[in-house]
């Protein structure tokens, strides 16, 4: 680190469970962000103000005016543009030492499987169970530590899965891929702040992943109720029958 890093860094350097070698690998790192909505927003921010060196960003989307309510990295003046143009850009006025990488596209499985290869933790900002459950089983094959957020209306969820643990759950242990619709933001609402409080979350737990501090949220599943500002905490356990763990471990 030079002196410029030391002193951008040093309410991180400061900490004892960080100090110089954890920010060492914060500048190593090289994070895969699948979405820069709502969660995707926050996430990229704080891992690149925290020093991430690497960001890989995948979103199809454009900027709309409905997401300026909670997509805090996008403005006015991005409406149009590319979510993750407009997301690396924010993110190269914030830390110009971030190096970022966009995609364009939604990844197909080989795709995403490269990608997935190339970082040393994912997070799940996406929007829709389909992304999720690929998601899920390409960071499944590929023992890659998946960070999983999710929020509408007033409450909000987040869990890590790490299939480098033996015996830990997967995303598809605890959720059951029927096809059944899902409900959106747009059709039920979501408290812009709610999206903060879970994408800030989620960026500690990546961070933590990175540094290999802490105990991370693998094995247990954090909900959030906003209304009432609670929180549970449910334990959870790798299904016997789960047909992703099956593969994974045959």
């Amino acid at each position: 680190m030079n002196d410029d890093q030391l002193l951008r860094y040093s309410r991180q350097v400061l900490l004892p469970q960080i100090d110089i070698d954890g920010q060492m690998k914060f500048l190593e790192g090289r994070v895969l962000i699948i979405g820069l909505g709502g969660l995707g927003s926050p996430v990229a921010m704080y891992l690149a103000a925290a020093g991430v060196g690497h960001l890989t960003l995948v979103d199809d989307d454009e900027v709309e005016v409905s997401n300026l309510q909670r997509q805090i990295i996008h403005g006015e003046d991005d409406l149009g543009r590319l979510k993750v143009e407009s997301a690396a850009e924010a993110i190269s006025d914030l830390n110009s030492a971030c190096q970022v990488k966009v995609k364009t596209n939604r990844l197909d499985r080989d795709a995403l499987t490269v990608e997935v290869n190339k970082a040393d933790v994912v997070v799940d900002c996406s929007d829709n169970f389909a992304s999720r459950f690929l998601l899920n089983e390409v960071t499944q094959a590929c023992k890659t530590p998946l960070v999983s957020g999710a929020a509408i209306r007033m409450e909000g969820q987040v869990t890590v899965y790490d299939s480098r643990q033996e015996g830990s759950a997967c995303y598809r242990c605890v959720y059951e891929d029927n096809g059944e619709l899902q409900q959106t933001c747009s059709e039920s609402g979501v408290l812009s702040p709610l999206l903060g409080i879970i994408g800030s979350m989620q960026a500690v737990e990546t961070l933590k992943l990175l540094a290999g501090v802490g105990e991370p949220l693998s094995e247990r599943l954090m909900i959030h109720d906003a209304l009432s500002m609670t929180w549970r905490e449910i334990k959870l356990r790798q299904d016997p029958t789960c047909p992703v763990c099956k593969k994974v471990n045959d």
